[in-house]
This record gives structure tokens, C-alpha cells and sequence, in this order.
């Protein structure tokens, strides 16, 4: 993908086309009424070109000049889209929202570049993610409909920008479509991982098969997982938290295995806490998910590695 002022254009043309289908074509299967689906669709079409920004580097700097005042803008009008047309919008979740914004956009203006701020930094993520901050902010008018993916995307874009832009963090690889020695690495270590994992389930009891899933809705999961989900958790345990406490302590192995134990600690609450074998798992997993990074030296590598072990499970286990 082109990192150009065109390239960008044109993939916000492309995701519109895409997600208005798949919006329209959604609402329509679960039932959910016109009133609701319209402002819902509208408010993910107008994130949607928020979140390429980070991916295509010269649009990234466009933003430099009033970056602040574009992060809190950019994370503050897809709340107000869908809540204002839902009945959903409540005046004390747009002032958390802002607070969470504000906080985000003017760290490193206020604080220096130093290890200390960098992990605090990512101490307040971990807390807003992990305590369910944003869950009670993007209420759903009907039962079913997670709106709290909305605040999560818009999130992750926002700190990718603070890091790239603000910090000027290197070494990290953002972007939605790896290069073809990406893939290859992300594809090996996906087969690594697979090695490991197949005993470790059966010893675990894990997981069991579940039932056929279309190659249409595997495909689905397999962009939902690389664009999304492994794009950001990614960003943040391997592109930036791995990165970091290599550099902190010159030690690249202790900070894999650091990384992997607290990725598998974040996955503890996954249906029910604790859930001991679940987060192993997820430990496992991120161990081949930061030697993907450490060899490609990018997240899109891992991210291909990630998308891919998701993928498999989603598809053919329960």
C-alpha cells in the first residue's frame, strides 16, 4: 500500500465501499432498525479514515502541526455521531472522553521522552483497556450490538499517532499490509506456534472442535483479526513494550519473554477470571508473536502470525 496522499485516498474510498456493504448487509441479518443502523454505520465510516492515518506516513504529518487539537476532535466525533442519533449520548461519558483524550494527546508535551513516561504511558492504557473504560461510554441502544469496538479502534490510532509522531518511536512497523518477507515470517512462526500449541491443548483441554465455517467467513475473521485486533495489541506489547524494555535493560530475550508473560496476563479476564489456560495459551502465542517481530523487526510480521492463530481457532474451535 502506497504511502502517499493518493494511496490514502484511495484505501478510504475502497473501506467505505467495503464497510457500507458489510454494515448494511449486517444490520439487515440481525434485524436491527433503520433509526439505529444509519448513525451506527456513520459513525464507524467517519473512524474509518481517522484510523488509516497512522499507516500512511505523509498524511501522518500533515497532523503534526495541530496534533493535539486533531486527536481529541477525531476521538470525540464518531461518540457524538452515533450517540446523538440513538439517544445513546450522555454529557458525563463526552467529558470522559475528552478527559481520556486530552491526557493521551498532550503526554509527551507535557512529560519528557524517558522510560518513566513511556511506561506509565502504557500503565494507563493497559488500565483504560483492561477496566473497561470505555465499555459503559459507548452504550448500545439494542442488546447484541458491542459499540465498545468503536472506542477500542479509535484508542489505538490515537496512541499510534502520540508514538510516531509525538514520541518519534521507531523500529515498530505500523501499517495494514505487510510486505511479502512479512508474510513469510508471520506464516512461519504461525506454523511454530502450531507445533507447541497442538499438545499443549490436548494436555489443557482448550479447546474442541466446533462446527464448518464457510471460506467467506473465514476470510472475514482472517482481515478482521490482521487490521484490527492484531494490528493494535501488537502495536502496543511488541512495537512498543517489547521494543522498550529491550532497550531498557540491552537484554532482547528477557524482553520477549517479559512481553509474552504480561500478553498472556492481559488475556487472564477472557470469559471468566481467572482463566489460567486461556492466558497460557496467549503466552505461548505471544512468544512466537515477538520472535516474528524481533526478525522482521516490524509488527505486521507478528500481526500476520497473530491474525493467523486467531483465525484458526475462531474458525474451527469452540
Amino acid at each position: 500500500m502506497k504511502q502517499s496522499l493518493g494511496g490514502f485516498r484511495a484505501a478510504v474510498l475502497a473501506g467505505w465501499i467495503a464497510l457500507s456493504a458489510a454494515g448494511l448487509l449486517y444490520a439487515r441479518l440481525k434485524g436491527i432498525p433503520t433509526w439505529i443502523a444509519v448513525p451506527v454505520l456513520a459513525a464507524f465510516l467517519v473512524e474509518y479514515p481517522f484510523y488509516l492515518v497512522p499507516g500512511f506516513s505523509e498524511v501522518r504529518e500533515r497532523c503534526a502541526r495541530h496534533l493535539p487539537f486533531f486527536l481529541v476532535v477525531s476521538f470525540l466525533a464518531p461518540y457524538a455521531i452515533y450517540a446523538l442519533n440513538t439517544g445513546q449520548f450522555r454529557w458525563w461519558a463526552f467529558v470522559q472522553l475528552a478527559a481520556l483524550a486530552t491526557a493521551l494527546s498532550l503526554w509527551y508535551k507535557i512529560l519528557p521522552a524517558v522510560p518513566l513516561a513511556d511506561g506509565a504511558f502504557l500503565a494507563l492504557v493497559a488500565a483504560v483497556v483492561l477496566r473497561g473504560y470505555l465499555d459503559p461510554i459507548y452504550t448500545s441502544p439494542v442488546k447484541g450490538l458491542h459499540l465498545e469496538i468503536l472506542g477500542h479502534v479509535a484508542l489505538t490510532r490515537l496512541c499510534a499517532m502520540v508514538m510516531l509522531v509525538e514520541r518519534r518511536v521507531t523500529g515498530i512497523g505500523f501499517g495494514f499490509i505487510p510486505t511479502w518477507a512479512e508474510w513469510k515470517t508471520g506464516m512461519r512462526h504461525f506454523i511454530y506456534f502450531l507445533i507447541v500449541a497442538i499438545p499443549l491443548v490436548r494436555v489443557t483441554h482448550l479447546l474442541r472442535l466446533g462446527p464448518l465455517v464457510s471460506l467467506g467467513k473465514i476470510a472475514a475473521i482472517f482481515l478482521g483479526m490482521l487490521w484490527v485486533v492484531a494490528l493494535g495489541e501488537e502495536f502496543f506489547f511488541r512495537g512498543l513494550l517489547q521494543q522498550w524494555i529491550a532497550q531498557w535493560t540491552s537484554r532482547p530475550a528477557l524482553a520477549l519473554v517479559v512481553a509474552s508473560i504480561l500478553f498472556g496476563a492481559a488475556h487472564l479476564g477472557f470469559r471468566g477470571f481467572p482463566n489460567w489456560r486461556f492466558a497460557l495459551a496467549a503466552a505461548v502465542a505471544g512468544w512466537f508473536y515477538g520472535r516474528a517481530y524481533q526478525q522482521a523487526g516490524s509488527i505486521r510480521a507478528s500481526m500476520v502470525t497473530h491474525a493467523l492463530v486467531v483465525t484458526v481457532w475462531r474458525a474451527w474451535f469452540v
